[in-house]
């Protein structure tokens, strides 16, 4: 069996977590069937993890370094509203299609576990997405690109269902999502929703 860095071995175990629950289910998932996906034993999976919910809280951190970092990126640059709401919905979807199972497992950890860390990381991970959304539309309201007369906190919690309907199709379409097609389509409704009446 090779040995591996930690860090290396780690994002493996991650990697292989996520892939069993989009293809098996969370209800599938076991140290066993994890262990054989990344060809070590169940004693070295907890080498690299002291327990299930050490990995789950480093899931979440990946989520908070990668996508969150992403998302902010976008939200605070210059480009025009229109433009930096677009490519925030499509990193947004892109990460959430390149780590299936990810949305599954969290929430569904989040939900049933009394688990007061990880339902407070996962609450701040929504509610900084949403308000990074609405630094957007407030920004293209402000610079008359869309509607004065907008509710920006019910066009932000309009994107923040996006993220759900993306997981729907992933979970119930076995074909696969065309990614650029969604983000035009929501996109679409999204511009339709901030508009200015002519």
């Amino acid at each position: 069996m090779e040995r591996k860095p930690t860090e290396i071995r780690q994002e493996e175990i991650k990697k292989a977590l996520l892939q069993i629950i989009d293809s098996e289910g969370l209800h599938n998932l076991s140290t066993r069937k994890l262990a054989e996906k990344v060809g070590v034993t169940e004693g070295a999976l907890f080498r690299h993890f002291k327990s299930k919910r050490d990995m789950i809280l480093s899931i979440i951190d990946g989520v908070e370094d990668v996508l969150m970092k992403s998302l902010q990126s976008v939200a605070m640059s210059d480009a025009p509203s229109s433009e930096r709401l677009f490519k925030f919905l499509c990193v947004h979807v892109q990460y959430l299609i390149e780590n299936k199972g990810i949305t599954m497992l969290l929430f569904s950890e989040a939900a049933h576990s009394n688990d007061s860390e990880l339902k407070s990381r996962m609450l701040n991970v929504l509610n900084t997405q949403k308000q990074l959304a609405k630094k957007i539309i407030q920004d293209g309201i402000a610079g008359g690109e869309w509607d004065s007369s907008l509710q920006v906190e019910n066009v932000a919690t309009l994107y923040m269902g996006i993220p759900i309907s993306l997981n729907i199709e992933l979970v119930l379409n076995p074909l696969g999502v065309n990614t650029e097609n969604f983000c035009k389509r929501m996109m679409c409704l999204l511009e339709r929703a901030l508009r200015k009446a002519k």
